[in-house]
């Protein structure tokens, strides 16, 4: 049995509340258990340097865990005047993942910058802020959409995230802290709503892992994005 008394197949309690921030153009408070990020997207009128002149946009991300998000306070990265290597690669994957499901070329020269602040970690927060990601540059989008800004909407899919691992021999989905601590295998699958995969992170921490066991890890991943692919849109007030 689980920690958390779940079974293998099932994610921990998950709610996407929109509208959390009134002065971006959209927000998501996402919350994975006692995981929560909230993410806030924000549009700018122009574009990197190095993309000014080609008529199309930018999705890009920062993330960050606020001090106590965890058991004990962190130090601010700003208060040491860098990013650790874990942030600067968490942020990327989120960018990624967004812009894999994103029309530049519809968005014009505008870039959505994502800001995904960690208010309480419990393992999958990576996975939690690129599924509350989506959310917020949805109702971002909406938004501009309702104000005449963009005439379509550039989202060409839907795009998830969830944690998955090998715990006491089992796979098992969506792992809290106390799971992804002790895990024998571990992994991260960003997948699109049309079966896509945009992104897999897959660690063996205590061992090597089996070609059967991964198939079982995809399976559980499979299964937990398309429920959070309903929430998402739930979240939205869109059809099922």
């Amino acid at each position: 049995m689980r920690p958390s008394n779940r079974t293998p197949e099932q994610l921990r309690t998950v709610t996407l509340e929109t509208g959390v921030n009134r002065y971006a153009e959209g927000s998501c408070l996402v919350s994975f258990g006692h995981t929560k990020v909230l993410v806030t997207a924000s549009v700018e009128e122009n574009v990197p340097g190095w993309m000014r002149g080609k008529g199309q946009g930018w999705v890009t991300a920062e993330y960050g865990m606020l001090p106590r998000a965890t058991h004990t306070r962190g130090r601010r990265e700003a208060a040491a005047g860098k990013q650790t290597g874990r942030t600067q690669e968490i942020q990327r994957l989120i960018g990624r993942s967004l812009r894999a499901v994103v029309d530049l070329k519809a968005l014009g020269e505008r870039q959505v910058v994502l800001d995904c602040d960690v208010v309480q970690a419990d393992g999958g927060t990576r996975t939690a802020a690129i599924t509350g990601a989506w959310v917020a540059m949805a109702s971002a989008f909406d938004y501009l959409r309702a104000e005449g800004v963009l005439k379509t909407d550039p989202i060409l899919d839907q795009v998830a995230a969830v944690s998955c691992g090998v715990c006491d021999g089992a796979p098992v989905l969506d792992l809290d802290y106390e799971e992804d601590s002790s895990a024998e295998a571990d992994s991260n699958f960003v997948l699109t709503g049309t079966g896509t995969i945009v992104e897999i992170q897959a660690t063996g921490e205590k061992r090597g892992f089996t070609r059967a066991e991964f198939d079982r890890l995809f399976q559980l991943a499979d299964g937990g994005c398309t429920e959070l692919f309903a929430m998402q849109r739930a979240a939205l007030g869109r059809p099922a």
